[in-house]
């Protein structure tokens, strides 16, 4: 299925591995022209190198901290023309009520959330001169509610409720906004988390394997099962999607 996306141009946040990394180059395979944020930058340099070599398209890496407000700023004023944002950075700790402290609290969601929302709010002029579109990831811990990902679950729940407002309010300017929640992703975060696990349980870190096996289809999701999403919401052929958010966790949630 040709997407009708060749020639558009896409940033994508938290772009150096992981789901970010997978979704640059699935969008430069279709043919988008990409900007990648994110902070690291030797990580960062290396994933546009990646996507330079493989697809004749403009990659651009794009260092920068997007829980800080005036870096959000100098991101939107060096990009400048823009089809489609996709809202990607940020690692929420894992942790109960009390175990969170309002400084990793507030850290956190100074990326995870309230940089989603200033990123689409500095990027909105340029998205709206081209009818752009705008794709939150987010995670299906909005879903799951755990008390032990407190912090996680409330920040991706206002991430759903912003994404459903945000996608009422695009269609008038003739602009789109969706939302996908990931549940468990083979990213490197991930296997550091079960490795961890297993260390906690078998005594032994290599054994983290054993931890996906009651995962559905005994396995977690791939972060190119991600992206193949990502660049089909902000494809022409997803037009009429606006508002919504999907759940990509093999129905684990359901």
């Amino acid at each position: 299925m040709d997407l009708n996306l060749t020639g558009k141009r896409a940033l994508i946040t938290g772009a150096s591995k992981g789901i970010g990394r997978a979704v640059a180059l699935r969008l430069a395979e279709e043919g988008c022209d990409v900007v990648l944020v994110a902070r690291s930058v030797e990580a960062l340099e290396a994933a546009a190198a990646d996507i330079r070599g493989r697809f004749q398209v403009s990659a651009t890496a794009l260092p920068a901290d997007l829980s800080r407000q005036d870096e959000i700023e100098r991101v939107a004023a060096e990009v400048g023309a823009l089809d489609i944002l996709v809202n990607n950075a940020g690692a929420i700790p894992r942790g109960g009520i009390l175990a969170i402290d309002d400084a990793t609290w507030r850290a956190a969601w100074d990326l995870k959330v309230f940089g989603y929302v200033s990123m689409c709010r500095a990027f909105w002029p340029a998205l709206k001169a081209r009818r752009g579109v705008i794709v939150n990831v987010i995670g299906a811990a909005a879903e799951w509610l755990n008390p032990d990902y407190i912090c996680g679950a409330m920040g991706n729940a206002a991430l759903v409720a912003f994404t459903k407002a945000l996608g009422r309010a695009a269609t008038a300017d003739g602009m789109r906004a969706a939302g996908i929640n990931p549940g468990a992703t083979a990213t490197d975060r991930m296997e550091t988390r079960l490795r961890e696990q297993a260390r906690e349980k078998f005594g032994d870190a290599d054994r983290w394997l054993d931890l996906t096996t009651d995962m559905p289809f005994g396995r977690p999701g791939k972060p190119e099962e991600v992206a193949d999403l990502v660049a089909f919401l902000a494809s022409p052929r997803s037009g009429y999607t606006s508002g919504g958010t999907l759940t990509m966790d093999g129905g684990l949630s359901r």
